[in-house]
């Protein structure tokens, strides 16, 4: 596992030359890490030959229509404005992960036998999705892939992205593929054969202690690389931790990604999300996208370059230079009053809960009931009960919204739900193939691709965090800026008037018991009596 040395004498940028020439093909490349990959690879290695993207029939848009958006997305606005002839470089391949074979045609067969290096980066990432397609799509087609690359002639190296959490029943997570929870092909088996409602039924019991179906198929697929003994090409793979905006490149806090951070962020900067469940001291392991796209770009080059026969794990993770979740917090509170989202449905005023008793008495592996107990109380008196009043209002007096208030409510509690398992924890990611992966760079190749996260500076990140998201994944204009504070400032009034209301109808209705207005009534007098007695000393 010991890696080659670079040579000293290189003065040219060896990861791009590697690419040179070479033609790539990549599944998920409409997703957001995708996306990057596909931008990091056309930008940085200008000499790339093709890079061939498998795409499927979507919303009933074609894969033809599905290529030409992608090549107007954003995340190529420099691209078009400073080389647009790169993006002539992008090929379809039309298929499905979920098909056998993953749907290729004889011909798209054919024309992949020139590929050099192949990311898999397609999954479902729903973590509570069916057992079933959860398997299809993310066990499945790992094996389907892997019978695809056996068929390339020309083939280098295989990088399959999972998850730093593919193994989060664990606190400590090292860079290699841990046993399987259940036999491979007894799973695929039961997904087979098992209805649907039964298979929902047995799920929890089937995957535990794994948390969801997305990080247990995930382990799963890991499992199905590391089983693949006969091949003749070297595999890698890629465990980002919690991927967020990114910190340069191809424009500091561009996202386009809703799950996570950033769905806490929309939620809570529209006021809709008022309470979020986390350990507030715990580290949130998020790393930039393009520190990660980096990351596995240097990747597949060493897994090429080094043609080991076992496979190198790589832990991306922050850990290094990690944030907290409270910090988190502290930023995104501050940050969405200076840069406020457009037309919030309320003042944003949202706190994190913790339960103490939860964090320091129970089992890491058993998930905080009771902290959720209290979470599910808040939501339901200041989420579920007003969204689902102000829906019915709206329907009364005839005004329509694009999404229901009341599906937005689900939504919220399906994220609070999914995100408090990750939030309440902490984990220990070793990354030393990583970080000798960035020892191995040379300082040309480091000038060009950033897999340090020691360069982080998380208050500057959580500035254009919040920015980005709403340039980019909320396509709010930077011109409306002033008009979003002037409404925020609106909802601040009323929010504070809502407050004094409140308390003042609880005060009154609290008076009527007679113990508590006793009590209301001495503590008046007391403190009647302290100023009284103080001012008097004072006076003489």
């Amino acid at each position: 596992m010991v890696p080659r040395p670079v040579s000293p004498y290189a003065r040219e940028p060896l990861i791009p030359q590697f690419y040179a020439g070479k033609s790539i093909f990549i599944t998920g490349a409409t997703g957001f890490m995708g996306k990057v990959l596909v931008e990091r690879l056309l930008w940085t290695c200008p000499e790339i030959e093709r890079i061939f993207l498998l795409m499927r029939e979507k919303k009933e848009v074609s894969p033809e229509k599905r290529l030409a958006q992608l090549k107007q997305s954003q995340v190529f606005d420099v691209i078009r404005e400073y080389c647009p002839g790169q993006l002539e470089k992008l090929y379809l391949i039309p298929g499905d992960t979920t098909a056998p074979n993953l749907g290729l045609s004889v011909e798209s067969i054919g024309l992949l036998k020139e590929v050099s290096v192949v990311f898999h980066s397609a999954a479902t990432l729903k973590f509570d999705e069916a057992l079933n397609k959860a398997v299809d799509q993310n066990v499945r087609s790992v094996l389907s892939l892997m019978d695809i690359c056996d068929g390339m002639p020309n083939i280098e190296a295989l990088v399959h992205v999972s998850t730093a959490y593919s193994n989060a029943e664990l606190s400590t997570v090292e860079e290699r593929v841990y046993a399987a929870p259940v036999p491979l092909q007894q799973l695929l088996a039961l997904a087979d054969a098992l209805p649907d409602q039964l298979a929902a039924d047995l799920t929890p019991r089937l995957i535990s202690p794994k948390p969801n179906t997305y990080t247990f198929t995930k382990a799963l697929a890991e499992n199905a690389v590391a089983e693949r003994t006969n091949r003749k090409y070297p595999v890698a793979i890629f465990r980002p931790t919690i991927v967020i905006s990114a910190l340069r490149h191809p424009f500091p806090g561009w996202i386009e990604n809703l799950n996570g951070p950033s769905g806490v962020l929309v939620a809570a900067g529209k006021g809709l999300l008022h309470f979020f469940c986390c350990k507030r001291s715990a580290k949130a392991d998020m790393i930039p996208v393009d520190i990660a796209i980096d990351t596995l770009i240097a990747a597949a080059w060493e897994t090429a370059v080094d043609k080991l026969d076992e496979i190198r794990v790589y832990n991306c993770s922050s850990g290094r230079n990690s944030t907290t979740w409270a910090q988190f917090e502290m930023a995104i509170k501050k940050l969405l009053i200076e840069h406020p989202l457009d037309k919030t449905y309320w003042y944003p005023s949202g706190a994190a809960v913790e339960n103490e008793y939860v964090n320091t008495r129970r089992p890491r592996t058993v998930d905080g009931a009771a902290s959720t107990y209290l979470l599910n109380i808040l939501q339901l008196i200041t989420q579920t009960i007003p969204l689902h009043m102000a829906e019915y209002c709206s329907r009364m007096i005839g005004i329509k919204s694009r999404l229901s208030l009341i599906t937005i409510s689900e939504r919220l509690q399906g994220m609070c739900k999914v995100l408090t398992f990750f939030s309440m924890r902490e984990w220990d990611f070793k990354s030393d193939n990583v970080r000798k992966l960035q020892a191995r760079l040379s300082p040309q190749d480091a000038l060009i691709y950033n897999l340090d996260p020691n360069t982080i500076d998380w208050d500057a990140l959580y500035v254009d965090f919040v920015k980005g998201t709403r340039k980019y994944l909320l396509k709010e204009k930077d011109q409306d800026i002033d008009e979003a504070k002037r409404h925020l400032r609106k909802m601040f009034y009323v929010h504070n008037g809502f407050l004094v209301f409140v308390t003042a109808l609880l005060l009154r209705l609290s008076l009527h018991a007679p113990l508590v207005r006793s009590l209301v009534l001495g503590t008046l007098r007391l403190l009647f009596t302290i100023v009284s007695s103080t001012y008097s000393r004072v006076s003489s």
